[in-house]
């Protein structure tokens, strides 16, 4: 090999290896800003999420007492429905009972025995 062909291999060598060690801090130092960066972001992320956690169970606990609620209005309108059903009973029985004995004192007599 021709001496100008090393002393320019060497020189390109040199330059690289240079440019290398000029690069690597700055390399470094943004990889650093980006391990931090991400730090961030999923410290964000996972405080995010806990928000999102806690507003969730917030609605749905608001949901579940809207629903409580409304099955316990249904529950006393249907008591209410039967209350009302046994009283319309209890008076047509009531009222049966006494259209039986109008039958019954109006009916004449019959059968045996003096009169």
């Amino acid at each position: 090999m021709a001496p100008e062909i090393v002393i320019a291999v060497i020189t390109a060598v040199s330059v690289l290896g240079a440019a290398v060690v000029a690069v690597v801090p700055t390399l470094m130092t943004a990889h650093k800003r980006t391990r931090t960066a991400v730090g961030h972001v999923e410290e964000s992320v996972q405080e995010q999420g806990a928000e999102t956690r806690a507003a969730t169970i917030e609605a749905l606990d608001a949901v579940g007492t809207r629903l409580e609620a409304r099955f316990n209005a249904r529950v006393d309108d249907l008591r209410d429905d039967i209350d009302d059903i046994r009283e319309d009973i209890t008076r047509v029985r009531e009222w049966q009972a006494g259209h039986d004995a109008e039958h019954i004192i109006s009916r004449p007599r019959t059968g045996g025995g003096d009169a």
